[in-house]
């Protein structure tokens, strides 16, 4: 018997779906698959929720509200005109024109439901798709969450879409990476912050995957969903698109920002300050018009480099928290030792300034969009003290917690590896043992709680293991796959720091030459 999660659906069904919806792909890219597919679900999951309170208004005291558009919006449902209900779509599956039925139901969609304009796909009648794979892949998705109710089916739905982010991610490499940081990240991040109450902002946010697993981190603690309020914004169209689609079918409200110019040059949230921040900035990233933003109030501990972005997403997400606000952020190991281009100096400020909080190594092979390892950024704006959940901090003024999980994690196929719950739990739970002062103990090999004193003694390197040292006594007992792909991951690292470094020679060399 498959075993069963707690909406009743068995582990492992998302899995199935995915391999049979792909099946249908036939020879088009997941890059364009993934707005089809992911479109439809979505369009299922409106239309569900549309129709599960359609017949309890029918069914109650005042049936004339079944037909109250402002009735649904008072319950966070969107309304669905009659042409765009799934019933409709499904009864004409079959029809050679169910791409423009498709598109013409998005339309209407998007006319009574403002919120939803510019959001949905609408491409199904184009040419080069086959109106018999559309018309097999609206009776696939007919089955989801068919025998649950209401609540239990927008949680189906739901993982439905999110697992099918990941796969899609997954499909596409290195693209992938830009729209979808994996799960386990996520979860370790959410669970080191606890975001239980107050705002949430990501200004990077992809598919909205970090504002989803916040949401689940309230829930799970049998906190209130309306506790936190939730704000981001994305540069690229599609990804928005996404991500609004992501929260909807999750009945997430957020504010959701889009303009092609990114957070940097046209931030649409400038006055936020929020209580937590977590974000998967793109890595090194060297064309963000740094050269127009010599001066910026954000770049309170230097101004970043033109060649990498870097420095300016940590000091813009400073720049964003409120005064007792706490951050996560992933970014390129690089961060933590580069001494180029004033990046040493800014992050010597950081720490002098007493901005960092944590910082945690992990192991390569966790992203799609990159086989090196990346590292964790933990911040906070106040260390003296503060309240997290219902347990008070210590004072951690001149003290950084430094983590070294780059043995965590399993392999899930040839290339992938994942943190289990228990990975997690041990990395999160002794974040908060240091924060709270509550029985936390340096253990070599995996966290040291260093002095800005030490940190300085290591010229300001931020890298863990500098000061974890090493575990007692241990056996490598991994696997050789596993060691050998860990040792790939970092021989590929220290390539693509070589190549940096090379550049950087030809570069000064040209100068000279001059």
């Amino acid at each position: 018997m498959a075993k069963q999660k707690n909406n009743g659906a068995p582990l492992g069904f998302e899995d199935e779906l995915f391999k049979a919806a792909d099946k249908l792909r036939g020879n088009m890219e997941p890059s364009d698959y993934k707005h089809v597919a992911l479109g439809l679900i979505f369009l299922k999951h409106i239309s569900d929720s549309f129709e599960h309170r359609h017949a309890e208004l029918l069914a109650s005291e005042y049936p004339e509200e079944a037909e109250d558009a402002d009735v649904y919006l008072g319950d966070n449902i969107f309304w669905v005109p009659k042409e765009a209900r799934w019933s409709h779509l499904q009864a004409s599956a079959k029809q050679p024109k169910i791409g423009k039925i498709i598109d013409d139901a998005m339309l209407a969609i998007e006319k009574v439901n403002p919120s939803l304009k510019g959001v949905l796909p609408k491409e199904y009648a184009r040419p080069s798709l086959s109106a018999i794979m559309l018309g097999e892949l609206i009776d696939l998705i007919a089955n989801i969450g068919l025998k649950a109710d209401n609540g239990e089916a927008r949680d189906v739905l739901g993982r439905v879409y999110e697992y099918f982010l990941g796969q899609f991610a997954g499909s596409e490499g290195k693209r992938g990476g830009e729209f979808y940081t994996p799960r386990s990240v996520v979860k370790t991040m959410v669970e080191m912050l606890q975001p239980y109450k107050g705002r949430v902002y990501d200004p990077c946010c992809g598919s909205g995957g970090m504002f989803v697993q916040s949401e689940r981190f309230v829930e799970s603690h049998e906190g209130r969903i309306g506790d936190i309020a939730i704000y981001g914004q994305e540069s690229n169209h599609t990804t928005w698109r996404l991500c609004r689609m992501n929260l909807a079918v999750r009945g997430i409200d957020a504010e959701i920002k889009w303009n092609s110019e990114g957070s940097f040059h046209k931030d649409e949230l400038p006055d936020l300050r929020a209580d937590y921040i977590l974000a998967n900035p793109p890595f090194n990233i060297s064309d963000w018009g740094g050269d127009r933003l010599r001066e910026d109030v954000r770049w309170k501990y230097g101004v970043p480099p033109k060649g990498n972005a870097n420095f300016g997403w940590l000091q813009h997400i400073l720049h964003h928290l409120a005064p007792t606000g706490t951050a996560g952020v992933v970014l390129a190991n690089g961060s933590m030792s580069s001494q180029q281009s004033g990046e040493g100096g800014i992050r010597r400020a950081m720490i002098e300034g007493d901005v960092i909080d944590c910082m945690i190594a992990l192991p390569g092979q966790l992203f799609y969009s990159t086989q090196i390892p990346v590292c964790l950024w933990f911040l906070a704006k106040d260390k003296s003290n503060g309240i997290a959940r219902d347990k008070r901090l210590r004072d951690r003024r001149g003290k950084i917690l430094f983590i070294d999980a780059r043995k965590f994690g399993h392999m899930v196929d040839r290339t992938r590896r994942e943190f289990s719950g228990e990975d997690i739990a041990k990395i999160a739970d002794t974040y908060h043992r240091w924060r709270e002062g509550m029985d936390y103990e340096d253990i070599p090999g995996f966290c040291k709680s260093a002095s800005h004193e030490e940190v300085s003694a290591h010229d300001h390197v931020l890298t863990p293991g500098r000061y974890v040292g090493v575990e007692a006594s241990a056996k490598d007992d991994t696997p050789f796959a596993e060691r050998f792909a860990a040792l790939q991951a970092t021989l590929e690292m220290q390539f693509a720091e070589s190549d940096q470094l090379t550049d950087t020679i030809r570069a000064q060399i040209a100068k000279v030459g001059m």
